[in-house]
């Protein structure tokens, strides 16, 4: 790993099973795609919900399910007094809402966040290996010696990384609040150390002005999104809009109607003139876009051209690695429980209770400038 002229630490995303004695937390590309769960049939599926319906009760348990996992998690969220919603949302709904269990469907890191809000109550995943190429590509250990190279920088990772590295950080921000936090944190004078995703860094750093050097992570998803093959598609269907996740490429954002997290892109889709659109982010996020929308049409956005491969195809293999099976399976037994060291959890804490208050003020009105304390370099 090397750091490159334009501040830019260049990273590998893919990290495969090396032998049997490799950590069981990295699972690479392939291994995911090989535990997807096998789709269940009619009764079976039915058998499945009424046994996750009932666990839920006895567990006092809440489902927290996220817009990329499969469409039979997303609707049980929600049809169980749980919710559907992007990673900030998700946050936060775990931590207020008073059921002493949390069943979080999405990748680790969303679990682990769940378990630093919220340290006394358990929190379960279907599967401890569904993790997230950002956070594969941020360890700990190499991130602290960038951070400590850049002593005079605050400290702003993306929700999309492991506790240890939260614990590192100044502040967290999603997608859905990242702008107004590096926007205010540059109106102070701060000058910025971001990481992981270099795409959304990057947009970020084009919107604000903001000084900023980047980690050189990316999703494995939204990197593969190609300007070229997505100009052909408008072409095809030249009334569409398009709906860009800034994870993407800038080539590829640089041709969207409108760029916005899950949330914002699930707003443009239902508030935009038009009936026709092509989303450039996971596809587990067409099932909630045709689910809201009846009446218009969907289109994925290409991640590959004529005879050219992918390791995502437009779906996170982590993501899919959640099924109805295993989330009856830990609701019955207590398995896949997510822990998190105490004190790392107290720490990792500070820069997401920050960005919450932030988001929250934000929300009730109060000028975003004002809600940045100078805090100092992490």
């Amino acid at each position: 790993m090397t750091a490159t002229p334009n501040s830019v630490m260049d990273v590998e995303y893919e990290q495969p099973l090396q032998d049997a004695t490799a950590s069981a937390s990295v699972c690479a590309t392939k291994h995911a795609w090989a535990r997807v769960p096998v789709e269940p049939g009619p009764a079976e599926r039915a058998a499945l919900k009424d046994k996750i319906r009932r666990l839920l009760k006895e567990r006092n348990a809440v489902m927290v399910s996220h817009y990329y996992v499969h469409p039979d998690l997303q609707d049980l969220a929600e049809e169980t007094g749980g919710i559907v919603s992007d990673s900030l949302e998700m946050a936060r709904f775990g931590r207020d809402h008073p059921a002493t269990t949390l069943l979080v469907s999405g990748v680790r890191f969303m679990g682990e966040t769940s378990k630093i809000l919220s340290p006394e109550k358990h929190v379960l995943m279907p599967d401890l290996d569904a993790t997230c190429s950002l956070d594969l590509g941020c360890p700990i250990d190499e991130f602290s010696a960038f951070c400590d190279a850049h002593p005079d920088r605050t400290v702003v990772v993306y929700a999309n990384t492991s506790a240890a590295v939260k614990a590192r950080a100044d502040w967290l921000v999603t997608s859905s609040c990242a702008l107004e936090i590096v926007r205010a944190l540059k109106e102070k004078g701060e000058k910025i150390l971001w990481a992981p995703d270099r795409h959304l860094g990057g947009y970020i750093q084009r919107e604000t002005g903001a000084d900023m050097v980047m980690w050189g992570g990316s999703c494995i998803v939204h990197d593969e999104f190609k300007a070229f093959e997505l100009q052909a598609l408008m072409k095809a269907h030249p009334g569409a809009k398009v709906l860009v996740h800034p994870e993407s490429p800038a080539d590829v954002v640089a041709l969207a109607d409108a760029v916005g997290s899950t949330s914002a892109i699930l707003k443009a889709a239902r508030e935009m003139d038009a009936h026709e659109f092509i989303v450039a982010t996971d596809n587990g996020m067409m099932h909630k876009l045709r689910t809201l929308n009846p009446g218009k049409l969907f289109l994925e956005a290409p991640t590959a051209g004529n005879s050219a491969t992918c390791k995502s195809c437009a779906h996170c293999p982590w993501m899919a690695m959640n099924g109805l099976a295993d989330v009856a399976r830990v609701l019955e037994t207590g398995a896949n429980e997510i822990h998190v060291d105490p004190a790392l959890g107290r720490r990792a804490r500070q820069p997401i209770d920050r960005m919450l208050a932030f988001t929250a003020a934000l929300k009730a009105g109060q000028v975003a400038g004002s809600l940045v304390p100078h805090i100092g370099a992490a």
